[in-house]
């Protein structure tokens, strides 16, 4: 039996946080409104957030868990009686259809299988047989372990001139996310950046800006609007919409210095190499992945195929062992069980220990 206190974290976010991320928050807030050294602070983690992204358009950080993002992302895209794509092969890609829905869009869901990719054809048939505003899509499902591939995808929605919104939640910071092809992509703190929950980013195109200025928006905290156009100056306090989370800023900054710091690619490799360790340690257990091929297994959370016992293992996984991971979501609550390998976990010793006490357990 493990104290509490000593649990390992390996739940798909919100992720263990580094010792040196939760010392960041601990530093004296400045006051964001009137202190000048604000301006230059939040400047430099806005330049640190764009290098992780791997991009030149803007990027935003809210107060808020990363779903703010996905809905502050509709509700300032889409007006009433647009049509919006929504693919969807699993919740997250479903949900979206939800947000266009209440912000009066009206929502075509394309659906795929929830253990399976695309068919690029046939959303290029899709697209072409309709004029869609703007098109949702999640780039790692996180319940089911799958990552989408959106290469083509996205060059035929370019080409169509649809806007794009991405929800990268679970992979920006883990593997690469092809943010040059896409308009609005979101991001959480609380994922593969291992920083508290609490913050959502952005990035966001000059297509995306201009859709947003001509849209009516219906709110205020889940919009972009109040963002447009804000000025970070050099030596005073940016006039931003509403008092930031500074604490919070702070560790964002340490875990995007991390991530700079050990360069992205060697981030990526570094998650590539502990999903390949979790999946083989559980294939050897009898234990299959949901998204089954490998090319669509995600670096940062292996969902596993255990049929009626998931909520039964994830509760002796941490009373006897001190290890937290998850169960799956809606119709699969109790048939997946879901190891988070992201950021600060996609560690060799992290993930054998866990597949260890799950092996225990199966044994």
């Amino acid at each position: 039996m493990t104290n509490d206190d000593d649990d390992l974290l390996m739940t798909p976010g919100p992720t263990a946080v580094p010792p040196d991320v939760l010392e960041a928050m601990r530093r004296p807030p400045v006051n964001p409104d009137v202190q000048a050294e604000f301006g230059p602070f939040y400047r430099g983690l806005l330049d640190k957030l764009a290098r992780v992204y791997e991009t030149d358009d803007d990027v935003v950080v809210l107060c808020g868990e990363g779903i703010l993002g996905l809905e502050t992302a509709v509700s300032s895209l889409v007006e009433e009686t647009d049509d919006v794509l929504c693919l969807a092969n699993g919740i997250y890609g479903e949900g979206f259809a939800d947000f266009v829905e209440t912000h009066g869009g009206d929502p075509l869901l394309h659906d795929a299988p929830f253990d399976a990719g695309f068919d690029v054809e046939a959303v290029k048939e899709t697209v072409e047989s309709n004029d869609f505003a703007a098109a949702t899509m999640v780039h790692c499902e996180t319940p089911t372990g799958v990552l989408n591939d959106f290469e083509e995808i996205l060059g035929v929605l370019q080409d169509a001139g649809v806007l794009t919104i991405v929800d990268a939640v679970s992979s920006l910071g883990g593997t690469p996310v092809p943010t040059e092809n896409i308009d609005v992509c979101l991001g959480a703190s609380q994922k593969c950046f291992s920083s508290p929950a609490g913050l959502t980013t952005l990035s966001v195109s000059d297509a995306a800006w201009a859709k947003v200025e001509e849209t009516d928006q219906d709110g205020f905290y889940a919009s972009l609007e109040p963002w447009r156009g804000v000025e970070i100056p050099d030596d005073d306090a940016p006039h931003l919409p509403y008092t930031h989370a500074v604490s919070n800023l702070y560790a964002l900054e340490a875990s995007l210095d991390r991530l700079v710091d050990e360069g992205l690619q060697s981030v990526y490799d570094r998650h590539e190499e502990v999903a390949m360790q979790c999946r083989e340690r559980g294939r050897d257990l009898g234990l299959e992945p949901v998204a089954g091929d490998d090319a669509l297994c995600s670096p940062t959370v292996t969902a596993f195929r255990v049929e009626e016992s998931a909520s039964d293992l994830r509760a002796r996984l941490e009373s006897d062992h001190g290890v937290v991971v998850a169960t799956g979501l809606g119709d699969l609550a109790d048939d997946v069980l879901r190891v988070g390998h992201m950021g600060y976990n996609a560690d060799p010793e992290r993930v054998e220990v866990t597949m260890d006490a799950l092996a225990a357990l199966l044994g």
